[in-house]
């Protein structure tokens, strides 16, 4: 995440200009918009400083007058806009964003967010892509939670955590990465210090664990434990899994260790 925010400043240090994060990991997008405007925005003076705008809701007028208001007693304004798909179909709220987008005023840190429909085919979000510096986010993939929850709870956190109690809090939460943090926070300060997050330690703090997990599930399948994971597969079926979803589960899990085997950990 803080590649993520330095790829997008060009270094470690504000730069001021516009930014655009756009795809469908809410969760990533207010992170990232949140430690951009960290970055840029001096507290002592953030009164001043900072405007929170929902593109839905505000108008052209006010828009223009927020974007055109230079920085009070501080380096930089910062401008967070979010919902900015609702200029889409406005002709004169694009040309006052992009005037701004195209060449920001020194002293403005112009923070946008924004999901392109499914389907749409408007120009507007591939030009405000070029125009911003731009990062997309898109939704953690079912398969990557767990090292996700391993990884996060490890440089976050500042504490391990074992491949069965991540795939475990994985299959359980989802890839609501909101409520994994969540799950993961009450998790580290419920083991003792310097101890490993454990499944039993996921099913101690109260998180529902289904009966049966996908990834186990997996590992009856690739150790040709055929009779196991034929005994399992109603199980999983009635937890919500669905037969399509296991198979292209099963082939990416395959294709990973494959992928491992030929070019090693970073090719992952």
């Amino acid at each position: 995440m803080l590649d993520a925010v330095e790829r997008l400043l060009g270094g470690t240090q504000p730069s001021g200009g516009a930014f655009y994060l756009h795809g469908d990991d809410e969760w990533t997008k207010g992170e990232i918009a949140r430690r951009l405007i960290e970055v840029h925005l001096d507290p002592a003076t953030s009164d001043f400083n900072f405007d929170r705008l929902r593109g839905a809701d505000v108008d052209v007028e006010q828009l223009a007058s927020v974007l055109g208001t230079p920085p009070m007693m501080a380096e930089y304004r910062v401008i967070l806009l979010t919902e900015v798909e609702a200029f889409s179909n406005s002709k004169r709220a694009r040309k006052v964003l992009f005037d701004t987008v195209d060449s920001p005023p020194p002293g403005l840190a112009l923070v946008m967010t924004g999901t392109k429909p499914s389907g749409s085919r408007a120009k507007y979000y591939g030009q405000l892509e070029k125009a911003a510096r731009s990062a997309r986010f898109d939704p953690l993939a079912h398969d990557d939670v767990p090292g996700w929850l391993m990884e996060r709870a490890r440089d976050r956190l500042g504490v391990e955590m074992e491949p069965e109690a991540a795939r475990a809090l994985g299959h359980a939460v989802g890839t609501n990465l909101g409520m994994l943090v969540q799950e993961l926070d009450k998790l580290a300060g419920f083991v003792e210090a310097g101890a490993a997050i454990t499944r039993s330690d996921v099913e101690a703090a109260g998180t529902y664990l289904p009966v049966q997990d996908r990834w186990a599930w997996f590992d009856q399948v690739g150790e040709r434990r055929f009779d196991a994971a034929l005994e399992a597969l109603p199980v999983l079926l009635s937890q919500g899994e669905s037969g399509v979803g296991l198979v292209i589960g099963l082939s990416n899990h395959v294709l990973r260790l494959a992928v491992l085997r030929l070019a090693g950990p970073a090719a992952l």
